[in-house]
């Protein structure tokens, strides 16, 4: 081979690499919209699930995919908006953490997958057509389980003797919460309890919710899920405390925030389910033929360090079932 025709080959092996070059700067990188009806910083160990979940399939934020975040702060009506922002920017999936974010994500958009976690009964809903066969652009993993409700009540009643009244704290605009509230009020008739439910929807209703609780002597407050309740869970737990009531929650945010306890589904092993979710569509799957999940793995927490404060001795037949004792 003479010098003219190793130059030329030298030079089509040079252009050969940059379009190669060029072509892998062009591939996509997938971008995931995450919207959720709370905040940031009450998600953050939710948050850091996820991204573990993708690490584990081989994704890398910042290097072979993007995450766009919109957080509302506890305000449902921002839901609409920041989910329209994710749609304009074209994102190829949005996880939706909650029911409220969820809904607000389906009316921005019928093409674009949305994989949910944190979501009562989406059937009832309307989220989804069936657990099994969703339909439409929207699949996910449900908090929902059997008797829940049912299983929290036994466990207040073998924590706390003598407790015969229980305060249910609820946010009635949550999609879910009337269900919710319902079931509750099932599995406490089946267990010989009586329950008084308390509305709040605004944070500024706190205090006067608290005392209005207070008044009425129950011997513990169960919390119904939402974002804006978990958003001010502090300030919740805190007012719990200074009335000497016991409150318990599924999320184990909840007693790690000064809840005596929570009974339910592992939220972190949601999350790190929701990567998954997320793999499939990327490689091709549709939402509608993914069924909606439901929980395996449930966890009990119980805070020593409230009980105490509050007056309150769990059983060792109890202490030895938690999965998570905060002393």
């Amino acid at each position: 081979m003479n010098r003219k025709a190793i130059a030329v080959l030298l030079v089509m092996l040079a252009l050969s690499s940059v379009r190669l070059v060029e072509a892998q700067q062009l591939k996509k990188v997938p971008r995931i919209g995450y919207l959720s009806a709370g905040s940031a910083s009450s998600n953050l160990p939710r948050i850091e699930a996820f991204r573990q979940g993708l690490r584990d399939l081989g994704y890398v934020e910042g290097k072979n995919i993007s995450l766009e975040y919109r957080w509302a702060e506890g305000g449902y009506a921002r839901l609409p908006d920041l989910a329209a922002e994710l749609v304009q920017l074209k994102v190829d999936v949005i996880v939706t953490n909650t029911g409220p974010a969820t809904r607000a994500a389906k009316q921005a958009t019928q093409t674009i997958p949305i994989v949910f976690v944190n979501v009562g009964d989406s059937v009832a809903a309307g989220l989804v057509a069936s657990l099994a066969r969703p339909g439409g652009n929207v699949t996910g993993l449900t908090n929902m389980s059997t008797d829940l409700s049912g299983k929290q009540m036994e466990l207040l009643k073998e924590a706390i003797s003598g407790v015969a009244r229980v305060a249910v704290l609820l946010n009635p605009t949550g999609i879910t919460s009337a269900l919710a509230l319902k079931e509750t009020q099932a599995a406490a008739r089946g267990l010989g309890v009586q329950i008084e439910s308390f509305e709040v929807s605004d944070p500024k209703e706190f205090d006067s919710v608290f005392s209005a609780i207070a008044h009425k002597h129950p011997g513990a407050v169960l919390v119904l899920g939402d974002p804006m309740l978990t958003d001010h869970r502090r300030r919740i737990t805190e007012l719990a405390i200074q009335s000497r009531l016991p409150i318990i929650h599924w999320n184990s945010d909840w007693p790690e925030a000064g809840g005596l306890m929570s009974y339910g589904p592992s939220n972190r092993d949601m999350h790190r389910q929701v990567a998954t979710y997320v793999d499939k569509i990327l490689k091709g799957r549709k939402p509608a033929d993914l069924p909606v999940e439901q929980p395996t793995k449930f966890e009990l927490v119980i805070n020593l360090k409230t009980a105490k404060q509050i007056g309150v001795t769990i059983p060792q037949s109890v202490l030895f079932r938690a999965d998570k004792v905060i002393k």
